[in-house]
């Protein structure tokens, strides 16, 4: 009788799964996704670092040397200027993560068999990867040092420097201390809005239909939008709250440093903001249950987490999970209030990252908004 009624139990909820597909396709995909992400996205082996090159010498010598960077696989030379101040914007728009700088004389002073030195810049507002640029940048100068010094034996018989000949000046930019609180703080103010406004806001509006009292609003003199703008503005108020409320806590216990501009910051919160609003808008007007949205909105975090930068590089990733990558308004909004927070910079810094979020932003707002109003219709 016991087992006649457990089963009985059993046989109900597993129609009563089975009725409700599409969760439990999205809970079979969930752990596949974790497994992608966690086995791929998951690492802090950082390679090809972009990075831009200031030769100021153009000699043999020189080349050489870019080749042993370039054969070391660490770092990837995409950009070449022709001053500091084209260098320094790279760095600041986040285009480029280290640079390689050769003095005039460097080819000279290899010839003669002086020591000459070269500098290294490396922006450290992502510590684990500015501690992994660091390491490389020392460790092949070294080892190229150490070529120069044998290709003079072999060539005179006796080392013509009395010292090592290659020195490698590294400077880290924006973070010199390599604090990871300084790399996490202004990642996480991307996650809280990201979280709450997705979250909430489509709990918020998939409960009134749970509930049935979607029904109620709808036959009231509320326009729909309305009744959006309604549902929605609290949790901009909380997820507002709660980005200042780590900013305050950052600065003031971590000493995270605010050196651009507050208001530039509030101004790309909100931009992100209406990101995160249209994606919980549009899971619901998709999601038929709260379990359903949360699960939903699970698929659209974790990605975002992996891939855009906030717990891991994007440098250490794999080339397809990159170029995924582009595909996170989460990604952008890191390179943005990172750069604001770490490298004071202005809104022409990252004015592509800018215009790829409000695009986002226009984009998935008009799609939610245009399901929402066919939902209530």
């Amino acid at each position: 009788m016991f087992n006649s009624r457990l089963w009985s139990i059993m046989r109900k909820e597993i129609i009563q799964m089975t009725r409700d597909r599409r969760t439990v396709i999205i809970s079979i995909i969930q752990p596949i996704l974790m497994l992608f992400l966690l086995g791929s996205a998951a690492t802090n082996n950082v390679r090809n670092v972009p990075a831009v090159l200031f030769d100021q010498d153009h000699s043999q010598a020189a080349r050489d040397l870019l080749d042993a960077y370039r054969a070391a696989d660490y770092f990837t030379f995409s950009y070449q200027v022709q001053s500091v101040q084209e260098m320094r914007q790279l760095i600041e728009s986040g285009e480029a993560k280290a640079a390689l700088i050769i003095p005039p004389d460097y080819g000279q002073r290899i010839a003669s068999g002086e020591p000459a030195q070269v500098e290294f810049v490396i922006d450290g507002s992502d510590a684990t990867l500015a501690s992994t640029a660091l390491s490389a940048a020392t460790l092949i100068g070294q080892a190229k040092s150490t070529a120069v010094v044998r290709a003079s034996l072999e060539s005179h018989g006796q080392s013509v420097a009395s010292s090592s000949p290659i020195e490698v000046r590294t400077q880290v930019w924006y973070n010199p201390d390599m604090v990871q609180a300084f790399f996490m703080v202004p990642g996480l103010m991307g996650t809280i809005l990201l979280q709450l406004t997705v979250t909430l806001t489509a709990a918020s509006i998939v409960r009134e239909r749970e509930r049935g009292t979607i029904e109620q609003l709808i036959i009231t003199p509320l326009r729909s939008w309305e009744l959006m703008i309604g549902k929605i503005t609290p949790y901009i108020f909380l997820a507002f709250f709660d980005m200042l409320e780590v900013l305050v806590i950052g600065t003031l216990v971590f000493h995270v440093p605010m050196n651009g501009s507050l208001g530039l910051l509030l101004l790309m919160s909100a931009l992100f903001l209406g990101t995160g609003l249209g994606i919980g808008l549009f899971i619901s007007t998709v999601a038929k249950t709260q379990q359903e949205a949360q699960v939903l909105g699970m698929l659209i975090q974790l990605p975002s987490m992996f891939l855009a930068g906030f717990l891991f590089p994007i440098a250490a990733m794999p080339p397809f999970l990159q170029a995924l990558s582009y595909l996170m308004p989460l990604r952008y909004f890191l390179i943005i209030v990172r750069g604001i927070m770490l490298k004071g910079a202005g809104i022409e810094a990252f004015s592509g990252d800018v215009l790829a979020l409000a695009i986002f932003c226009v984009a998935i707002v008009a799609l939610a908004v245009s399901r929402f109003h066919k939902t209530l219709d």
